[in-house]
């Protein structure tokens, strides 16, 4: 069987990045040891860097925000052009404040210490919820440090599991399932795992679920910052299948030494009387809910992702090749 230019790709790909991880692994230490009062300061100046090099995500972070906040808006007050391209100068900066400190900080394992670092504000709100034994997901968005938002409820006690989408390189990937699993975070991979997700629900655990970003996996068009972006439906259908509670939750940078995990209160099932109806609603819900956590902290959310990607014409023609495929 001959080899496709996508396995070429990949293969080339796996090469490039088991190069690049002893690099990576010297980045990790060399995070250990710089002091926290630096840190910031470096990341700040690399995020400006990368504003100005990186031409895609420059033009997508602009394009989103544009959508959101700016011309382009439903805003009241839009903002300008200049204003736009600010603020997205500062989405750059606090992606890479929130790697560096991921990492900087990701061997902190004692409970006290981890605390220290991370405030956790409405923890009552998913106590209640994992109280009633039926599993809790756990709605998080792509937000400031997210990969805390996935380790911060195992952390406090509760059996949790995650949903991901394996990262490329599988030398990064076990790392990163590694670091996950050592602050008591279990791992699924995204593919054939619905099972599994039901089965870990139904024993009462917590399960991390985002459903903030344009992806493959079956969606909706729901709103979002009042433009129609397509948005997963597996945190309703899971939610409609277990009748577990679905809790927002998000980790937010309060300054440059300290972030803050906020628990809101579960979303009430919305029950229209039609189960495909009932799937878009709490989609919709779910999706409200992102967005309050995101225009509290605007720049810390990962703009540069392409989120209205996903066009209803554009999806259509998806489906048709894919069904010409199988053919």
């Amino acid at each position: 069987m001959a080899i496709t230019k996508k396995q070429i790709k990949d293969i080339r790909r796996e090469i490039v990045l088991m190069i690049a991880y002893p690099f990576f692994l010297l980045l990790l230490l060399l995070l250990q040891i710089t002091p926290n009062s630096w840190r910031p300061k470096m990341a700040r100046a690399i995020g400006r860097v990368a504003f100005k090099l990186t031409k895609s995500g420059r033009k997508h972070t602009i394009e989103n925000l544009t959508l959101a906040y700016g011309e382009k808006s439903h805003e009241p007050q839009p903002l300008s052009a200049s204003e736009v391209e600010e603020m997205a100068k500062h989405v750059f900066e606090e992606v890479v404040v929130s790697v560096t400190d991921f990492f900087a900080t990701v061997f902190i394992r004692n409970k006290k210490r981890f605390f220290q670092l991370v405030e956790v504000e409405g923890l009552e709100h998913l106590q209640k919820a994992y109280d009633r034994g039926k599993g809790v997901l756990c709605l998080i968005p792509h937000l400031s440090i997210w990969e805390l938002s996935a380790v911060t409820p195992p952390m406090l006690g509760f059996h949790t599991y995650a949903v991901s989408k394996p990262i490329k390189g599988w030398l990064f990937q076990k790392t990163m399932v590694h670091f996950r699993g050592k602050r008591g975070m279990h791992n699924y991979e995204r593919d054939h795992s619905y099972d599994k997700i039901l089965e870990s629900l139904r024993r009462g655990d917590c399960m991390i679920m985002m459903i903030d970003q344009d992806t493959k996996v079956r969606g909706e068009f729901v709103d979002f910052f009042g433009h129609k972006a397509y948005t997963p439906l597996g945190c309703a259908r899971v939610a409609a299948d277990t009748g577990c509670a679905v809790v927002p939750m998000a980790t937010v940078r309060v300054d440059d030494t300290h972030y803050k995990f906020i628990i809101e209160e579960e979303l009430p099932w919305i029950s229209t009387g039609n189960e495909a109806n009932d799937l878009v609603v709490n989609t919709q819900a779910e999706t409200a809910a992102m967005e309050r956590f995101v225009r509290q902290y605007p720049t810390q959310w990962v703009w540069m992702h392409r989120r209205w990607k996903t066009t209803p014409e554009s999806l259509a023609k998806w489906l048709e090749n894919k069904r010409k495929a199988k053919k």
